[in-house]
């Protein structure tokens, strides 16, 4: 069996080491992401999976625009039983669709969650299942016929990377069951009227405020590592508990004071804070930052 397998970040690669692993599987081509300058140095750094491609010789593309006439022509010179698709970050148009069976292994369960964030739109909405859906691609994002679909149950206080871990084992082992038993599933369309959306990620999602404390932790457990969760002042809140959902607070107000950590109320709820990061400083305990601010109780938290 040919692939041509097409992704970007750490849930493309462990997918694609799968499917590399797998007997009877050959991947001929990967697709990816060109590279992009990373960090404050802005050092050009290639995506995972095309670190991991050229690690074992398979052939590697990084077009710009997968629409581009020239680049359409040279993919379809590329024999291939399947083209498999995670998280790549661009549309396939009609030809390559033609071409063969093009598989999208996306981390909702479709139609909930089309788009560039499923998983952290979960915990954003605290939902308490969440799943991979194996599906035919179409010119549509993420709105093809459904494969299958595999669920996993999402813990209350679960947070983004460990998530993200055990969604990306789930959609490595769907992949190489649909693959291996295609002929057997009859994929069924999706209920558009059902469907709901979320977009990317951008460092602005993080600012939080004092409103409800319930959703300040939701932000903390699908922002973390990032964009991570911060005030309008720029302290970033890296370690905190949701304390209580219920209860009117002022906003910010320091409720207690323990020996490493501290109680914030919220208009609705309080939580829990152990650490943070001033802007433009190291992470540090939060009792050593309000004793520097000389911050006690009944203060307001800034």
């Amino acid at each position: 069996m040919k692939i041509i397998f097409m992704g970007t970040p750490d849930y493309a690669k462990k997918i694609l080491q799968r499917l590399i692993g797998t007997k009877g599987m050959e991947v001929v081509a990967v697709y990816t992401q060109p590279d992009k300058p990373v960090g404050r140095k802005k050092v050009m750094t290639a995506p995972e999976v095309k670190t991991l491609a050229c690690e074992l010789n398979i052939p590697v593309y990084q077009p710009n625009r997968l629409r581009e006439s020239e680049v359409v022509k040279e993919l379809l010179k590329i024999e291939c039983d399947y083209v498999v698709v995670a998280a790549y970050g661009q549309i396939l148009p009609r030809e390559i669709l033609d071409h063969a069976p093009c598989i999208n292994l996306h981390a909702s369960i479709l139609p909930q969650y089309r788009g560039a964030s499923p998983i952290q739109q979960t915990l954003l909405n605290a939902d308490k299942r969440t799943g991979v859906t194996a599906m035919l691609m179409e010119e549509g994002l993420d709105t093809g016929d459904i494969i299958k679909i595999e669920s996993i149950e999402v813990g209350d206080d679960e947070m983004q990377d460990t998530l993200f871990e055990r969604l990306t084992k789930t959609a490595a082992n769907l992949t190489v069951d649909v693959l291996e038993n295609f002929d057997s599933y009859t994929p069924i369309k999706q209920d558009n009227s059902q469907a709901t959306h979320c977009s990317k990620i951008t460092k602005q999602n993080g600012e939080v405020n004092f409103e409800n404390a319930v959703e300040v932790y939701n932000k903390y457990r699908a922002f973390t590592p990032w964009p991570g969760i911060y005030l309008a002042c720029g302290l970033k809140l890296k370690k905190i508990s949701l304390e209580e959902k219920i209860g009117k607070n002022e906003m910010g107000t320091i409720l207690k004071i323990d020996p490493s950590s501290i109680v914030v109320g919220c208009k609705e709820g309080s939580i829990r804070i152990f650490k943070v990061q001033p802007e433009s400083k190291n992470e540090m305990d939060i009792i050593s930052y309000i004793n520097g601010k000389r911050l006690a109780l009944e203060d307001i938290l800034s």
